[in-house]
């Protein structure tokens, strides 16, 4: 009969001594599988901080990046006038963040070729509501000229909307102050005919009020004889101007 290797054990004791062996070296096994062999592989515990890339050029990057254990990709462009093409324009995880080695950083870069888009309409709309307007469309704020006006809106803009203009252009913008002027004289509007007087107060900042129809003839048919405010009155951007016209000839187009 072939011999057996048998465990044998004496007493009691002496199993409860193997089975601890057992256990302890079970606990030794898991231990260093987690605080050893885990940490090692992964990296546990070692951070990168992630430089500022703002402003390189994409040719720079590879060994830059390659040289501090992290990648990059581009994850969108856009166009700035102010800025090189090709360059980084924003980052993620911004600069100085922990990360761990092969990280990948996403980018958006300056485009060497604009993109057209739409300008939109932006009269008679708000300073607040132009930033979003143009924000969305990928266009900036130019230069703002106030011109007396009561209402705090746009007035004019720099480029007519609906027309293509490049990403990233600046609109410049004539904006009302929202007051109105307090220096402005009434024009003189004796002689005109009623076309040339709505013409001049509209030309002037002013409104036509109702045209009335003089009771006496001395003057001119269809011309001014007499107006309110008069010639070189003070008077306020917005206000109304009062016309008398002789009869007889045609009256000033409606508004």
């Amino acid at each position: 009969m072939a011999n057996r290797f048998v465990i044998r054990t004496q007493t009691r004791r002496d199993l409860w001594i193997q089975v601890g062996i057992v256990l302890l070296l079970s606990l030794v096994l898991v231990l260093l599988f987690f605080f050893v062999y885990l940490p090692w592989t992964t990296n546990h515990g070692e951070s990168i901080t992630v430089p500022d890339l703002k402003g390189m050029k994409l040719e720079e990057l590879e060994d830059y990046l390659a040289e501090r254990d992290l990648r990059y990709e581009v994850q969108d462009s856009a166009f700035d006038l102010e800025a090189p093409p090709l360059s980084v324009k924003e980052q993620y995880p911004k600069a100085g963040a922990k990360v761990k080695e092969g990280r990948k950083i996403y980018l958006t870069v300056i485009a060497k070729n604009p993109r057209m888009v739409t300008m939109p309409e932006l009269k008679d709309m708000s300073i607040k509501s132009v930033e979003m307007a143009l924000k969305r469309a990928r266009l900036r704020m130019g230069d703002i000229t106030y011109k007396p006006h009561l209402g705090p809106f746009v007035l004019e803009q720099s480029v007519a909307a609906g027309q293509k203009i490049p990403e990233g252009s600046a609109v410049d913008l004539v904006i009302g102050n929202g007051q109105g002027a307090n220096d402005l004289k009434a024009p003189d509007l004796l002689g005109k005919t009623a076309e040339e007087a709505k013409f001049v107060i509209e030309a002037s900042g002013l409104n036509l009020g109702v045209p009335i129809t003089a009771s006496d003839t001395a003057g001119a048919a269809g011309t001014v004889i007499r107006q309110n405010p008069l010639p070189g009155t003070s008077v306020k951007s917005g206000d109304f101007i009062d016309i008398w016209i002789v009869p007889g000839g045609a009256g000033p187009p409606p508004n």
